[in-house]
């Protein structure tokens, strides 16, 4: 495989045409190695519009999405970061390479992907990120109020308790609802206590573990 045809072609012919057209994004994605994150059976599927198994049932995001996501929260190089769900490292790899003069930490409930990040991220020289093993699926306060706020995870109900550990002006990215179809949403701290929600795409991912189940009517 030529893995920088592979990785022009992806940036090109998937993630140019879903709406990613921030320079910086596009840049971000030709200079951050995606192959070395991805678990090595399926390194030859590094650059696929799929989402790529990591184990215990989760899986990578696909390429457009993770760009998609990148492009919304608007990441600016002071900000302090929270991702809900390290996974193989790669977004976090992203997020603390626009974030260079500010933070990431990212959270991970399964303590096998949190380690083998770490271990990817010391490569690629990334030091600006925490890694933490523990459940954020409720909110994680550590280090908070934050500037941008990730969930990798979709989650059933729209996400309020990371909604409280926002900044003002802080943006949340979140996938809501129940397959086959949920919307992705950009929730920005407006004001103290007020927020705006947009929707932006319909989508579908895995769900985040242990997260906020609605309230179901009992008859």
């Amino acid at each position: 495989m030529n893995v920088e045809q592979a990785r022009f072609n992806m940036v090109e012919q998937q993630i140019r045409p879903w709406d990613v057209l921030d320079q910086d994004v596009l840049d971000l994605l030709r200079q951050v190695r995606r192959e070395d994150f991805v678990p090595e059976q399926y390194r030859e599927l590094a650059f696929s519009d799929m989402e790529i198994p990591l184990g215990h049932g989760e899986a990578m995001l696909s390429p457009k999405l993770e760009a998609r996501m990148l492009q919304e929260v608007g990441v600016k190089a002071t900000d302090q970061v929270l991702e809900v769900g390290t996974g193989s490292g790669y977004m976090a790899a992203l997020l603390a390479r626009m974030a260079n003069r500010g933070y990431v930490r990212s959270v991970e409930i399964i303590p096998e992907f949190s380690s083998r990040a770490a271990a990817i991220l010391r490569q690629h020289g990334i030091e600006n990120i925490t890694l933490e093993v523990g459940d954020a699926a409720r909110g994680w306060k550590q280090d908070g109020p934050y500037d941008v706020i990730v969930l990798t995870g979709s989650v059933l109900v729209s996400p309020v308790a990371f909604q409280d550990d926002l900044k003002v002006g802080g943006r949340l990215f979140a996938v809501v609802g129940e397959p086959p179809v949920m919307e992705a949403q950009l929730i920005t701290c407006v004001a103290k206590g007020v927020y705006r929600t947009t929707n932006l795409f319909e989508t579908s991912v895995p769900p985040l573990k242990n997260a906020m189940q609605p309230q179901r009517f009992v008859f």
